[in-house]
C-alpha cells in the first residue's frame, strides 16, 4: 500500500503554482502614497534614460548630426516615449508597462543611414544629410508601423498567442531578459572604475540593506537606484574635475567623464517636439520591407515582455485579445515614432520591467507618473539634459540587474516561486523528456544562432545572407540577430507539433492552467486588471 500512503508530516511540500505572483507591495491596481508613487515614476524615468540617450548618441553623428541635433533627437525620443506610455497604460495592456526607444530597429536603421545616396551624397552640409537620412528613417517607420496595427487590432496576433503555453513562453521571456547580456557588464567595463562600483552598491542596497536594517518601510530596497546613482554619480564627477582623466584616451574619457555628454550646452531651454520637424518623411519599398521585419521582431519580443510585466504587476496571465490590443496600440507608438522623428521605433522597455521586480510596485499609476516626467523634461530640455548626462556606464550596472529579473527570478524551491521568464516553469512538468528537448533546444539555439550571425557581422561588416538586394539582406539578418525572437519560435513550433496529440502532453506543457485566461471572460479577475476606462469596454468589447 505503500503507493497509497500519505506523505510524512515532516517531509518538505511542494509549493503550489500561482498565476498571480505574491508578495508585491503594490500590484497593478493598488497604487502607493502619492509621494511614494512620485518617487517611484521619477526612478523609472532614470532607468528608461539609458536606451533613450544610448541610441541617439550612437546613431545622429553617422547621420551627420551634432550635439544640437543629437539633444533634440534625445527630446523627441523622451516625448514621444512619455506619450507612448501613456496609451499603453490607459488603452493597451493597461500593464505598468513603460514604452521606449527599442534597440532591435538600430541594425535597419544603421543601413539606412549606410544607403549609398547618403555615404554618396556631395551636400557639404553634413545637417542637411542628417535631416535627409531622418526622413527616409521617418518614411520607413511610418509604413512599418501598419503591421502590428493590422496584426493587433484586427485580432489575428490573438489568435497566435491563444497557442502559446507556458513551456513555449520560457524561452521567449526568459531571452527577453538574457538575451541583452551584451549590453551589460561590457557596458560596465567600458569604465570599470564607475561601472563596478554602481554595480556592486547596487546589489548590496537591494538586496542586503533590507536585511540589516528591518524598518519595514522598504526604503532601500524600493529607492535603490536613486540612492545609488546619486552616490556614483557624485563619484564619477569627483574624478573628472579632480583630473583623474585628464590624459586619457578619447574613448576613455567618453565613457567617464560626467562633463562629455555635450548634452547641456546643446539642448534649448524649452522646445516641444512635434511632428514632422525634420520635414516631409521620404518612402523607399526596400526599406520600409526591411523596417517591417525589426517591426515584426519587436513584436515578438514584446509579447515576452508583456508577459513577463504582468507578473511583476501580480495580474493574471494576459487574456490573447489583450495582448493583441497592446500591440495595435504599440504599433500605434511605432507611427508616432516615425511622425516625430526619434531615429528608432519604440516597444516594451525591458530594463522598467525588471526595476518592477527590484521594488516589488506593479502600481498603473507609478508608471503612468514616470511618463509625466518623460514629457515634463523633454520639454525643459535643459533639465533633462542633466539627467540625460549620467554616464553609461552606471547605466550598464543597472542592466545588469533588471535584465537578469526578466530573464530570470527562478526559484521553485521557496514560496515566491520566480516571476521572469522561466519562473513559468513552475506550470510545466519538469520530469518530461519532451519539456526537457524544447527548452533546451529552443534556448541553446536562441543563443548559439544570434552568436554566429553577431559574429560574422563583427568580423566581415555584413551579416551571411549578403546579397546585392540590401533591404533583403536585412529581412534575413535582422531577426536572427535577435535570441528571443530565435528562441520563441523555435519553442513555439516545437510546442504546437511536437507529440501534441498524447493527452498527457497537455498537462506537461502547463496549458491546463492558461485554459481558463483564453477569453476575456475566462476570469473574474481580467476585469479588474485590463478592462479599458471611462466604461469603453462597452464600444470594445474584449474577447
Amino acid at each position: 500500500m505503500a503507493g497509497g500512503a500519505a506523505p510524512k508530516a515532516d517531509e518538505p511540500q511542494p509549493h503550489p503554482p500561482k498565476d498571480q505572483l505574491p508578495n508585491i507591495s503594490y500590484c497593478i491596481t493598488s497604487p502607493p502614497p502619492w509621494p511614494e508613487a512620485i518617487l517611484l515614476g521619477f526612478q523609472h524615468y532614470l532607468v528608461m534614460l539609458g536606451t533613450t540617450v544610448l541610441i541617439p548618441t550612437a546613431l545622429v553623428p553617422q547621420m551627420g548630426g551634432g550635439n544640437e541635433e543629437k539633444a533634440k533627437v534625445i527630446q523627441t525620443l523622451l516625448f514621444v516615449a512619455g506619450l507612448n506610455t501613456l496609451q499603453q497604460s490607459l488603452f493597451g495592456t493597461r500593464l505598468p508597462t513603460v514604452i521606449g526607444g527599442s534597440y532591435t530597429f538600430v541594425p535597419t536603421t544603421i543601413s539606412i543611414i549606410l544607403a549609398g545616396r547618403f555615404s554618396d551624397s556631395s551636400d557639404p552640409d553634413p545637417v542637411e544629410k542628417f535631416k535627409r537620412t531622418m526622413r527616409a528613417i521617418q518614411g520607413s517607420l511610418i509604413v512599418a508601423s501598419t503591421l502590428q496595427i493590422v496584426l493587433g487590432f484586427s485580432g489575428l496576433w490573438r489568435n497566435v498567442t491563444r497557442f502559446l503555453s507556458p513551456l513555449s513562453a520560457v524561452p521567449l521571456v526568459a531571452l527577453v531578459g538574457f538575451g541583452l547580456y551584451e549590453l551589460g557588464f561590457p557596458g560596465v567595463a567600458k569604465c570599470v572604475e564607475i561601472g563596478l562600483p554602481q554595480l556592486v552598491l547596487l546589489v548590496f542596497v537591494s538586496q542586503y540593506l533590507p536585511h540589516l536594517f528591518k524598518s519595514g518601510k522598504h526604503v532601500f530596497d524600493r529607492f535603490a537606484v536613486i540612492f545609488t546613482v546619486v552616490i556614483v554619480w557624485i563619484y564619477a564627477h569627483l574624478l573628472t574635475v579632480g583630473g583623474a582623466y585628464n590624459s586619457a584616451a578619447p574613448k576613455t574619457q567618453t565613457s567617464c567623464r560626467t562633463d562629455r555628454a555635450g548634452l547641456i550646452d546643446a539642448a534649448p531651454w524649452i522646445r516641444v517636439p512635434y511632428p514632422f520637424q525634420w520635414g516631409a518623411p521620404s518612402f523607399d519599398a526596400g526599406e520600409a520591407f526591411a523596417m517591417m521585419m525589426a517591426t515584426f521582431v519587436a513584436l515578438v519580443e514584446s509579447t515576452g515582455a508583456f508577459i513577463a510585466v504582468a507578473r511583476y504587476a501580480s495580474a493574471t496571465p494576459l487574456p490573447p485579445s489583450i495582448l493583441s490590443r497592446g500591440v495595435g496600440w504599440q504599433g500605434v507608438g511605432i507611427l508616432i515614432s516615425g511622425l516625430f522623428g526619434t531615429v528608432t521605433g519604440s516597444s516594451v522597455s525591458i530594463e522598467n520591467a525588471g526595476l518592477l521586480a527590484l521594488t516589488r510596485v506593479g502600481s498603473r499609476r507609478v508608471v503612468q507618473i514616470s511618463a509625466g516626467f518623460m514629457i515634463f523634461f523633454s520639454i525643459l530640455g535643459k533639465f533633462g539634459a542633466v539627467f540625460a548626462s549620467i554616464p553609461a556606464p552606471i547605466i550598464a550596472a543597472l542592466y545588469c540587474l533588471f535584465f537578469a529579473y526578466v530573464g530570470m527570478n527562478f526559484d521553485l524551491t521557496v514560496k515566491e516561486a520566480g516571476s521572469g521568464g522561466l519562473s513559468f516553469l513552475q506550470f510545466c512538468n519538469l520530469n518530461s523528456f519532451r519539456t526537457k528537448f524544447i527548452l533546451g533546444f529552443s534556448i541553446f539555439m536562441g543563443l548559439s544562432v544570434p552568436q554566429y550571425f553577431n559574429e560574422y557581422t563583427a568580423i566581415n561588416g555584413y551579416g551571411p545572407v549578403h546579397t546585392g538586394g540590401r533591404w533583403f539582406n536585412d529581412i534575413i539578418n535582422v531577426p536572427l540577430q535577435s535570441e528571443a525572437f530565435v528562441a520563441g519560435c523555435v519553442a513555439y513550433f516545437l510546442d504546437n507539433t511536437l507529440h501534441k496529440k498524447d493527452g498527457a502532453i497537455r498537462k506537461d506543457r502547463g496549458k491546463h492552467w492558461w485554459d481558463k485566461f483564453r477569453s476575456f471572460k475566462g476570469d473574474t479577475r481580467s476585469e479588474e486588471f485590463y478592462s479599458l476606462p471611462f466604461n469603453l469596454n462597452k464600444y470594445f468589447p474584449s474577447v
